[in-house]
């Protein structure tokens, strides 16, 4: 060591310093770096024909892309990743800390939330337990852990800077733990984790004015991951429930006017017929105030709310009604059965179902006629039992309560039905 230089010290006073360095080691072998490839072709029509391109020898360009993720059952061999990490890839490789690298396999995305969930064969594999993401505190120290820039593995440090952000026009459901670790492209889909090592969020975006890092970053809390998960890996797809009711935004003399005691929270202003919602008992006009414990203070937090409503949930939803608190319970249940004239006198008669397909969730949209009594109102529009609505007026049908709502103004509705294998159109009267 040159004369004059000085090594830092290890302890103080006979304390040992503090340091990341021994979480780090059993942490970080569960953050991968995940490439993904796209083939792309030109926009001239010409090169996009098949026949001029292989007489041709027209070669196709290979796009890469780099991110990360988080295996978080190494057993199973699963790890977690955004959506747009792997959006649109022919070819997903994963590659370990360890250096050794795997083809992935997609086992499901939920783009409203930017997760996705993918399954490598390896052994020997290290994986990062779940943390309760609601007990984080603003204030709590929090490791970034991710590629950037295409980087080998790389660590930055910060705290919780806020909570619960949303409304950022991100993704279609926002609940972010916001933090100024470091996060940069390159770091989407991998981990934040709290200084046990635990998993907290996933990173997925940031505010970068100038395109780089400005100390604003978000992260998937683990809590919405873990759920999201859950049903990727089961289902192949996420199984919202649909409540069944339509929201706004509460102002101070709405709230006024409905008997609320602030204007935090949000007012329903439609319930669909046969709903989940109408079950329960809520009404138009019903202020919701909290979710499951957590309150409501505008649309985006019911938002954030209901992306955790999976179906077999039951929902605890605290509403104002006429200056009075209730408590109501909401039970996500996606194979109940609807009487038709619930949904709409000219269905009278029919039992009607959200269709659901086992192992094609892609083709699982529709309302099926579970049901159907003879010399009803409904049976002599034309349908049978084991109909499947698929469409009114020109509008896409996937479940009871978007077909409540086609229904609703249209006082001629045309239903696209799906019936043996055969697509056809029956005019309601």
């Amino acid at each position: 060591m040159p004369a004059g230089w000085a090594a830092l010290p290890s302890e103080v006073d006979g304390q040992p310093l503090p340091t990341l360095a021994p979480m780090l080691e059993r942490t970080s072998p569960g953050v991968v770096n995940i490439a993904t490839y796209a083939r792309t072709r030109s926009n001239n029509p010409l090169l996009n024909d098949p026949f001029f391109r292989q007489f041709f020898q027209v070669p196709e360009r290979r796009t890469r892309s780099a991110g990360s993720g988080v295996i978080v059952d190494a057993a199973a061999g699963l790890l977690v990743t955004n959506h747009h990490v792997v959006n649109d890839a022919d070819e997903i490789r994963v590659t370990l800390s360890d250096g050794r690298e795997f083809a992935a396999e997609l086992v499901g995305v939920d783009p409203q939330v930017d997760l996705a969930v993918l399954r490598i064969a390896a052994d020997e594999l290290v994986e990062i337990d779940f943390a309760d993401s609601r007990s984080l505190r603003v204030g709590d120290f929090v490791v970034a852990i991710g590629n950037p820039f295409g980087l080998d593995q790389t660590v930055t440090s910060g705290i919780v800077s806020a909570l619960g952000r949303s409304g950022l026009g991100i993704e279609g459901y926002e609940d972010f733990i916001q933090t100024d670790a470091s996060i940069n492209p390159g770091n989407s889909g991998g981990a934040l984790v709290d200084l046990n090592g635990a998993l907290v969020g996933i990173n997925t975006a940031i505010v970068a004015p100038s395109g780089g890092n400005v100390g604003i970053g978000f992260a998937i809390p683990s809590n919405l991951v873990e759920a999201i998960m859950a049903h990727l890996v089961e289902y192949g797809e996420v199984r919202r429930g649909d409540i069944g009711i339509a929201v706004e935004a509460l102002d101070p003399q709405l709230a006024e006017a409905l008997g609320a005691s602030s204007a935090q929270g949000v007012v329903v202003v439609e319930v669909a017929p046969g709903s989940i919602a109408e079950d329960a008992g809520l009404r138009p006009g019903d202020v919701v105030t909290a979710v499951d414990g957590r309150l409501v203070r505008r649309i985006a937090d019911y938002t954030s709310e209901s992306a955790l409503a999976m179906v077999g949930d039951r929902l605890a939803v605290e509403v104002v009604r006429d200056g009075e608190r209730l408590d109501l319970a909401l039970v996500i249940d996606d194979n109940r059965s609807v009487a038709g004239d619930r949904i709409d006198a000219r269905l009278t008669g029919a039992t009607l179902m959200n269709f659901r397909e086992d192992g094609d969730p892609a083709s699982s949209v529709g309302v099926v006629v579970s049901g159907l009594a003879a010399d009803t109102r409904a049976a002599g529009q034309g349908l049978r039992e084991g109909d499947i609505i698929i469409g009114v007026n020109n509008h896409g049908i996937v479940d009871i309560a978007e077909l409540a709502r086609q229904l609703r103004d249209a006082s001629r509705a045309r239903l696209r039905v799906y019936r043996a294998g055969r697509y056809g159109y029956l005019t309601l009267r």
